[in-house]
């Protein structure tokens, strides 16, 4: 597993405890770039399913493929402390292994702030898309391993997850 980042400060808590969104102004431009992963636990009569592009509810691939592409563009709607970002690319991508499916997600930006919330945010809503068009086929379905793998861009610089 990665290494955690810790330096002791938390940068959206201010001196009085409160949260706050933090002042990135005087930050300078940079391209940024985030890569995260989950995976989507399921029956193999499910996996099946999805892999045929036959779902009660349509294709399971594209239909989560493209909402993870609108959840990462929504992201600062969703996570209270983000900020609202230009996105240049998102890439979400959605395949079938064994009983299940993986998940990956990349954005960028040239900006002032990272993409890893936008990543992990395309992810997630993926993932529970996946759930939502599977769910009558198969309710004990298990989102799992929604994590950041790699970043790269702005002042603490390139990061990747050490499996």
């Amino acid at each position: 597993m990665g290494e955690r980042q810790t330096s002791g400060k938390l940068t959206h808590i201010d001196g009085e405890g409160r949260a706050r969104m933090v002042d990135v102004s005087g930050k300078a431009d940079t391209t940024r770039i985030a890569t995260a992963r989950g995976r989507v636990v399921m029956s193999a009569e499910a996996a099946a399913l999805a892999q045929s592009g036959d779902a009660p509810k349509g294709d399971v691939r594209a239909t989560a493929e493209l909402a993870g592409v609108m959840a990462a563009k929504k992201t600062a709607d969703l996570i209270p402390m983000c900020h609202p970002l230009a996105l240049s690319k998102i890439d979400v991508s959605v395949s079938f292994a064994g009983a299940g499916a993986d998940i990956s997600a990349t954005v960028k930006t040239t900006g002032k702030t990272g993409v890893e919330m936008e990543a992990l945010t395309a992810v997630s809503a993926a993932c529970l898309t996946v759930y939502d068009m599977l769910k009558a086929v198969d309710k004990s379905m298990t989102i799992t391993g929604v994590e950041l793998v790699e970043k790269s861009g702005g002042k603490s610089g390139d990061w990747r997850r050490d499996d």
